[in-house]
């Protein structure tokens, strides 16, 4: 690129080199910034900077004047703070349905954003290798086609998939397109699922983003919008255990009060706790009965115990049944 048009940009990469090498502790003087330029094939003269410096503070850019054995210029503010970048690095890192490669990439982006020492302190805190990590790349591009159906109010269809026990992935139905109306994606049991409307069966239903291939927008317009008036995301969440389909139902469960925490985590502060005797609560909660469900109650030993109603309590009791049955 011809010197001239570098001097066109000189501001833009003034603003690259102290966004990437200073900070609160670390700053640059303008000799050291005249430098840095020179290396970029731009000339730059100290009363210039001093007026580019001042129209990236009037941009916004919070630069501050540092006088101490010699005037340092710091970039002191930036849109993350570290502590946040942080807790967003350690939500890429430990959420299995990114791949480690994407992990890394994904990383290395959100560190780009502060100076190149902040830098080094994330990477620092990045635990990557050996965590559970989904190999399957094409999730991202399945979210995109997802979010580009709702966009566009149309209906996808696509196969969805199993593991079977050698490992081999066995499409659904032999492999018969699901034809869904997708309303809403959500992260939940370390996957991502999206929530849709199936009009065959009249139903919400949902499905693991990961599982799902050969996703295509249709030309049909979305249905079951009146389903999702009002749908709190948060609540049906809370009510299906793992993600894991099963008939709601209306559950008491007789808890222990040491356990008010645990009841509070799953069901929220808005649940209402029925005193039963000194030791024990009630709450009636609405959830989906799934074997994920049960393996919640069954964490607990007889901390909490299913009341009612009586089929679902019968339900409970014959997959222990059963289960013992194999360890006889």
């Amino acid at each position: 690129m011809p010197k001239s048009a570098n001097q066109k940009i000189k501001i833009l990469y003034l603003l690259k080199i102290l966004l990437e090498n200073t900070d609160e502790e670390h700053g640059l003087t303008l000799k050291e910034v005249e430098s840095a330029l020179r290396e970029l094939g731009v000339k730059a003269e100290r009363k210039t900077l001093y007026d580019d410096i001042e129209t990236l503070r009037i941009f916004g850019v919070d630069i501050e004047k540092s006088v101490g054995k010699s005037v340092t210029y710091h970039v002191i503010s930036r849109d993350f703070e570290l502590p946040e970048l942080k807790l967003l690095i350690d939500a890429v890192q430990s959420s299995k349905f990114i791949s480690e490669k994407k992990s890394r990439e994904l990383i290395d982006k959100l560190s780009s954003l502060m100076s190149r020492f902040d830098a080094t302190k994330l990477r620092r805190q990045v635990y990557v290798a050996n965590r559970v990590k989904s190999d399957n790349e094409t999730i991202y591009y399945s979210v995109d086609e997802i979010h580009e159906a709702i966009n566009q109010n149309k209906k996808i269809s696509f196969q969805y998939f199993e593991w079977n026990e050698k490992k081999e992935k066995v499409l659904r139905h032999n492999g018969k397109k699901y034809i869904i109306s997708p309303h809403a994606l959500t992260w939940d049991d370390e996957n991502y699922y999206m929530i849709g409307y199936d009009s065959s069966e009249e139903k919400i239903k949902h499905y693991r983003v990961d599982k799902m291939q050969k996703i295509s927008l249709t030309d049909e317009k979305r249905d079951g919008d009146e389903f999702f008036r009002g749908f709190d995301m948060a609540l049906y969440s809370k009510k299906t255990f793992g993600m894991f389909g099963g008939v709601e139902e209306s559950v008491t469960l007789r808890c222990k009060n040491r356990f008010a925490g645990v009841v509070i985590d799953r069901f929220g502060e808005d649940v209402t706790f029925l005193k039963s005797d000194d030791e024990h609560f009630e709450v009636h909660v609405k959830v989906h009965v799934s074997p994920l469900f049960f393996g919640w109650v069954l964490n607990f030993g007889d901390g909490i115990e299913i009341v009612s109603p009586d089929s679902v309590r019968g339900e409970f009791r014959t997959l222990l049944e059963k289960t013992l049955e194999g360890y006889k």
